[in-house]
Order: C-alpha cells, then sequence, then structure tokens
C-alpha cells in the first residue's frame, strides 16, 4: 500500500465514522481530518460539553453542598484511590545553610507505591513559617524536576550536570533566579518534589509519555490522577510539619506547575491560597487546530477521562473558592489563547463574586509576556503571597 493509500483509507475511517454519527453514508468530500489528531466532527463533541456540573449552572444551590459534589466528580474521574493513608515517614537529610535559610532533602511516601525525594528549604528563626507547596512544570525537559525551581546543592557527582541544566532553564523563563530559594529567604518554607517522569524519577523521553499513561490506563490508574493525588498528599505532609503555620500553605506553580497548583487547592482543605502563572483556560477554547494540547504527549498529565462532561478546568479550580487565588497569564501566551483565558477569567471572577470574595481574586493579563515567569511577575507574587497568608 503506498503511502497515499494509507493517508487516503485513515481519512475515510474517520470521515467514515462522522458520516455515521449523522446518521449519512460517507463521500469523499466528508471523508477528512482537521489538522491531523482533530475528526472532522469535533465541533458536535464540543457542542454536547455544556459542564452541568458548574457552579451556577448546577442545581445544587448551597455552595458548600457544591463544592462537595464537584470535588467527588474530580476525585472519582482521577481514577487512582483517594484513601491512602500510607504514614509519610520522612527521612530527613543533613542540613546546609543557605542565605537566610537551611536546605536539607527529605525522603517520603506521597504514595504507597513509592518513596519520593524532595527539597525542602527553611527560613533562619523559630517559626512556625508559612510555606508554599513549589509545583515544577513540564517543558519537554525531564532530566530535571524540582531543581527547576530550588538550587541543587546535593549529589556532589552530579551537581555540576544538574545544575548547570537548572541555570539555564531559569535563565530561559525564570529570570535567572531559583524561585523556590526567592521564597525562602522571603520567610517561606518550601517544599518541591518531582512529578513522576522527571529528575529523580525519570528521566523520561517525550515519546514516551502517551504509552505510560497508556499502561496506566490498562492497570486500571492514570497518570494525572497519581501526579494530583501526590500533591495533594505533598501539601498534607506541609501541614503537618512542626515548623509550619498550617493555616498559611499555598501552592504555586509555573506552566504545568500551575495546573497542579489550582488543582491541589481544588482538592485539598490543607491548602489556604494558590498562585497558578501560565496554566488557565476555557477547554472549549483551548482544543483548536494548532494547540500545544491536540499533540498528545504532555496532555496525558492532565488528562482525566470523563470530567469535561461534568466541569470546565476554571469550574475545578472554582472548587477551592472563596480561599485567595492567583491567576497570570501572559497576552504573548501561544499555549493559551485569549479566548480561552478570557472565558476562563469570567467564570472564575463570577465564582469569587457569588461569595463576596472578589478581591481574594487576583487575575491579570502580562500583554508584553508569553510562556514565562519572570522576575517582575514573580515580584508579585510574593508581594500578594505576603498579604494572602
Amino acid at each position: 500500500m503506498s503511502a497515499r493509500d494509507r493517508v487516503g483509507r485513515r481519512a475515510f475511517v474517520v470521515g467514515t465514522g462522522a458520516a455515521l454519527l449523522a446518521g449519512g453514508a460517507a463521500t469523499g468530500a466528508e471523508a477528512a481530518l482537521v489538522d491531523g489528531p482533530l475528526p472532522d466532527f469535533h465541533p458536535a463533541l464540543k457542542d454536547a460539553l455544556t459542564f452541568p456540573l458548574a457552579w451556577g449552572t448546577s442545581p445544587i444551590r448551597d455552595f458548600r453542598a457544591w463544592r462537595r459534589a464537584a470535588r467527588a466528580q474530580v476525585e472519582e474521574a482521577l481514577i487512582v484511590d483517594r484513601e491512602d493513608a500510607t504514614p509519610y515517614a520522612p527521612e530527613f537529610g543533613e542540613r546546609t545553610e543557605a542565605d537566610g535559610y537551611t536546605r536539607q532533602l527529605v525522603t517520603l511516601s506521597l504514595t504507597r507505591h513509592e518513596r519520593v525525594r524532595a527539597a525542602l528549604l527553611t527560613p533562619h528563626g523559630s517559626g512556625p513559617f508559612p510555606a508554599v507547596l513549589l509545583l515544577h512544570d513540564h517543558g519537554a525537559k525531564f532530566d530535571i524536576g524540582k531543581e527547576k525551581l530550588v538550587r541543587p546543592w546535593y549529589d556532589a557527582t552530579r551537581d555540576a550536570t544538574r545544575l548547570a541544566s537548572a541555570r539555564a532553564w531559569t535563565e530561559k523563563y525564570f529570570s535567572g533566579r531559583f524561585v523556590g530559594d526567592e521564597l525562602a529567604r522571603r520567610g517561606y518554607v518550601v517544599l518541591a518534589a518531582d512529578a513522576l517522569g522527571w529528575g529523580d524519577r525519570g528521566p523520561l523521553a517525550y515519546d514516551q509519555q502517551q504509552a505510560l499513561a497508556g499502561n496506566f490506563y490498562h492497570l486500571g490508574s492514570s497518570l494525572a490522577g497519581l501526579m494530583a493525588r501526590e500533591d495533594a498528599r505533598a501539601a498534607g505532609f506541609l501541614a503537618r510539619l512542626d515548623r509550619v503555620d498550617r493555616r498559611r500553605i499555598a501552592a504555586v506553580g509555573f506552566s504545568m506547575g500551575a495546573f497542579r497548583a489550582w488543582q491541589t487547592a481544588a482538592l485539598s482543605d490543607d491548602v489556604a491560597a494558590a498562585a497558578a502563572v501560565c496554566w488557565m483556560t476555557g477547554l472549549k477554547e483551548m482544543m483548536v487546530p494548532g494547540n500545544n494540547t491536540l499533540r498528545g504527549q504532555s496532555a496525558y498529565y492532565m488528562l482525566h477521562p470523563g470530567l469535561p462532561r461534568h466541569l470546565d478546568f476554571p469550574d475545578v479550580a472554582s472548587i477551592a473558592a472563596p480561599r485567595p487565588m492567583l491567576f497570570f497569564n501572559g497576552g504573548l501566551d501561544p499555549l493559551f489563547p485569549a479566548d480561552g483565558v478570557r472565558v476562563a477569567h469570567d467564570k472564575l471572577r463570577a465564582v469569587w463574586r457569588s461569595r463576596h470574595a472578589e478581591q481574594r481574586l487576583h487575575l491579570k493579563t502580562w500583554p508584553d509576556l508569553g510562556h514565562v515567569f519572570v522576575d517582575r511577575m514573580q515580584d508579585e507574587v510574593f508581594g500578594w503571597l505576603d498579604r494572602v497568608l
């Protein structure tokens, strides 16, 4: 079979599905794909997404009852068991001093399946301190995870390579700063761990992500669900540290880390506030030809099967209302179209307004910036954290 025949056959199969759904026979004109991975009937699939459990659309009118119902729906979509009471059993490494704070590694059980090594930074002083669960991005860069945010000081034999990679990443996205170290100098306990596939738990190859996610599904589990569960458990671990004021814990992240931050706030009552930089949109506005999500791969870390039949992304984030939440977006960010950001912000604003808490919601688009978390954005986030915590 020639390459042309293979393409024609693939298009005919997809086009036939479209015609059958429409109740007719496939013709040559109907047998087509839109931008490769989108089927030609994708507008009909989008139209079917009405997000009936969203606050304001749901028949549930009591907000606390709605939060319980919405969270339960998200919990079900994660697939991974919610009740994992495995003791954290932390093993703390040697402390080393830095400029205004102490650094140490801690190894703990975030699930019953494996132990995870995390970076833990503690300000000098008596405490208890406010704390930040710092969540790393995706970036298709797997050799470093927590090191994207916390300057690596450990593993002398690997330090030079790891530190060089981390420095290059901070120069590209963070104005050369290690955000975790900046927060620790400002008086916050910081915890940063690798998600599965990054740093100590990788490195994963980019084109292995779909296979990894598929294998999770075959095993009755979920890659995205595991990450969500681990992040919520990490927040719980912070809340149980004597050095931390458990009433003042924030989740903070950039890019995929931003998705993780608002998702953790929705799933965990241990999180008092969240700051999400460059990950918030309406789902339907994101699913357009050319968008990075359509490539698959990285999407599997943020894909919860069936959840869009009930809730949109901002609807999930709204489960955290009326707690303080910050959402930043770059006006030049190619990953999140302006229409999607606008839809999401409008939804979020309506929810916080309904709780008479609009002042606790900080929404901002930086018109001259793309997909970055540069120093001026960081400074505004740091000041916001100081106020709300």
